[in-house]
């Protein structure tokens, strides 16, 4: 059957950095179903050979060494762009006439992905079911949807109400592109089809888990809106709680969309609702100094730039086993890395120097920069008695693998074009995310919330962050990173 993917705002950034870049590489593969269009949808008056050459232009910049301009010139005679404005419902009701004599057959399959501002998707999606374009007659017809879905769960809830008005929830497919990502796909595979690591992944070996996202940037220009949303509504509601689930998971009875996400599910449940002294003793939050100075920030700003959670996931898995997970703007450096600290054994055999619980077994899984794994174990040093030394053992993509590793989103653009939602948000998965955030964004706007710490520029978040994990007898993991790209 022949597919048309409908992109709305297709003047922004996101389309020519990160779409049009992906979809030309599935072109380029041959991943692309056969007879794929792709239609521009945007407020800008162009033309089809004005925007093909615009995206010509910043395609070349994105993809580097693999543009090729004879593929580029295949691929971009399937792109076609039609001026609308998604708060019109004229111009979606136009659009709908138009779009049959751009698609290459009928029926045709759609997929429309949201790439515009967030305060527009209800009138989008109301819009799109005015003008039929939702109906599955003829051809399926999907729904992309980018974070953040939502502000909070009362929003979140509002928002899926309203996308349950034009699409049916097997339609929609919310993305977050860190899902999309060779090494978090990977944790599933390293799990579930090897024998070595489930039968630990569990309370009885494992002491902590931590799941880290720094980002070495500050705010620079999007202080307008990162004030408005804080370290927690970036960051940790999608990604860190993401990464989450698929660590502490059980395995489904099928790699199926329905069956993954039902797994998922099950952990926000089990996580534990904070509760009075709760937040003052299991969260920190910080905010990075020169903050206040960034364009579009008032003077006496108190969003956190950097936050770290203690959560308590209260199933027969992981009960008693904190997970910290921790993120920020200006640290020290851009890495995303899960650790699973393992427990020491239960009687040491050798003397040596005083062990603390960071000298276990621990299995690092960096998700960026360089993707991969590295497990650290004690050996013997040569000729030195019975000395010990914590020692690693690598797995790099990069090294294993020929060529470079796909960008997240022609993972998850695929999926959605082929209807495999295994790696996409559920709606009552967004809503219990906002469960679990939003007590503790409302205990930080109270009078009891904990001190709002500064942190100097390039650290790892304020000092308090460190003495707090060495109060429960831990210690981060603070690596840049363990893992290093071949470009470095």
């Amino acid at each position: 059957m022949p597919h048309s993917i409908v992109i709305f705002g297709a003047s922004g950034d996101l389309t020519s950095r990160k779409l049009i870049p992906a979809l030309y590489l599935l072109h380029r593969k041959r991943r692309l179903p056969e007879e794929t269009v792709v239609v521009g949808v945007s407020r800008s008056d162009y033309g089809h050979e004005q925007w093909r050459s615009m995206l010509a232009e910043t395609t070349a910049r994105f993809v580097g060494e693999e543009f090729n301009p004879q593929t580029w010139t295949e691929f971009a005679q399937s792109v076609y762009y039609v001026p609308g404005d998604v708060n019109q419902v004229d111009d979606v009701r136009r659009l709908a006439t138009v779009l049959p004599d751009l698609e290459p057959g009928q029926p045709c399959a759609r997929l429309y992905y949201l790439s515009m501002a967030p305060s527009l998707y209800e009138t989008a999606i109301l819009h799109l079911g005015a003008a039929g374009l939702a109906e599955e007659s003829p051809g399926e017809r999907r729904i992309v949807i980018e974070k953040p879905f939502g502000v909070n769960r009362e929003t979140a809830r509002r928002l899926n109400e309203v996308v349950h008005r034009a699409f049916h929830e097997r339609q929609v497919y919310r993305i977050d592109h860190y899902l999309g990502k060779e090494t978090v796909q990977n944790i599933l595979v390293l799990r579930f089809a090897n024998s070595i690591f489930e039968p630990i992944w569990n309370r009885n070996y494992v002491d902590h888990v931590q799941i880290t996202v720094a980002e070495e940037v500050a705010v620079g220009k999007r202080g307008d809106y990162y004030d408005q949303s804080g370290v927690l509504r970036d960051m940790f509601q999608n990604h860190l709680l993401q990464l989450m689930m698929i660590t502490a998971m059980e395995a489904p009875v099928r790699f199926e969309a329905d069956l993954v996400r039902d797994e998922k599910v099950k952990v926000l449940r089990a996580v534990r609702t904070m509760r009075g002294a709760d937040f003052a003793r299991d969260t920190i939050r910080g905010q990075y100094l020169g903050y206040r100075n960034e364009k579009g920030v008032p003077a006496d700003s108190q969003t956190a730039t950097f936050a770290a959670l203690k959560l308590a996931i209260d199933n027969w898995r992981w009960q008693g086993v904190p997970f910290y997970l921790r993120s920020g703007k200006a640290m020290s450096c851009r890495t995303t890395q899960i650790v699973i600290q393992f427990r020491e054994p239960p009687h040491m055999l050798f003397s040596g120097p005083k062990r603390t619980r960071f000298d276990a077994n621990r299995l690092v899984i960096q998700v960026q920069p360089a993707e991969g794994l590295q497990l650290h174990f004690q050996t013997k040093v040569p000729d030195a008695g019975m000395q010990l030394r914590l020692t690693d053992l690598d797995f790099r993509f990069q090294e294993k693998f020929a060529g470079a590793l796909p960008d997240a989103y022609q993972r998850l653009l695929l999926d959605a074009l082929t209807g495999d939602a295994s790696l996409f948000a559920r709606s009552d998965e967004v809503e219990l995310a906002w469960g679990v955030i939003d007590p503790i964004l409302a205990a930080w706007q109270s009078p009891a919330a904990p001190p709002l710490e500064h942190y100097e520029i390039g650290q790892w978040g304020p000092e308090s962050s460190t003495g707090w994990m060495r109060d429960q007898g831990r210690e981060w993991f603070d690596v840049c990173p363990v893992l290093k790209s071949q470009s470095l």
